[in-house]
């Protein structure tokens, strides 16, 4: 399956990275956050935090990438919602969150071969293809979709990428360091709102 599953989500990309500031492709090389990227985790869990009032629950778990800058960013942004709202969320690791496989581009600088990996499906070396990130992502969070409770993701800009194609929208959109993003559907459409 490809499209993804029409039930309401929230999106979050991690914080910056090192590599995030030079424009390099990190992919599956594990980048740490730098201390904007921590400042800007901790920011994104205040105000989703704020979400958590009178007795709202916006979200139920946090489903992470297992790569560092998406696990710290998730972490961060549960132990905010711990402190600031008194609500412990569950949080859980999934590998098919992971970022993309850049192959032999991980580490270069983007630039043409993103695009065209994006927009004319051309193969990486040693790396994956655009249609099967897609595939995996629409099926990892079909899957958090299929549980009980509405998820927060905690991932990648490519990754949301092929989640986008799996909503049938615009693919080449970039996305911001630690915005928090719900996902709505509405009338065979998805909305998507920048909290």
């Amino acid at each position: 399956m490809t499209q993804i599953l029409p039930k309401p989500f929230w999106y979050l990309r991690h914080g910056e990275t090192d590599w995030n500031v030079k424009g390099l492709a990190q992919g599956r090389t594990d980048i740490p956050l730098n201390e904007t990227g921590i400042a800007q985790a901790v920011r994104a869990g205040q105000t989703l935090a704020a979400l958590f009032q009178n007795n709202d629950r916006p979200f139920d778990h946090i489903i992470s990438s297992p790569l560092s800058r998406a696990a710290v960013t998730a972490i961060r942004v549960r132990d905010e919602i711990d402190r600031l709202a008194g609500i412990t969320l569950p949080l859980r690791i999934e590998e098919d969150l992971s970022e993309v496989c850049f192959g032999i581009h991980e580490g270069e600088l983007m630039s043409d071969w993103y695009r065209d990996w994006i927009e004319a499906g051309t193969s990486l070396e040693n790396g994956e293809s655009f249609k099967t990130l897609t595939q995996r992502a629409v099926a990892a969070v079909n899957q958090g979709l299929g549980s009980e409770g509405t998820p927060l993701f905690v991932a990648h800009g490519a990754l949301f990428r092929g989640l986008r194609a799996g909503m049938n929208l615009s693919v080449n959109e970039r996305l911001a360091n630690a915005v928090p993003i719900k996902a709505q559907p509405k009338n065979n459409n998805w909305l998507l709102h920048m909290i």
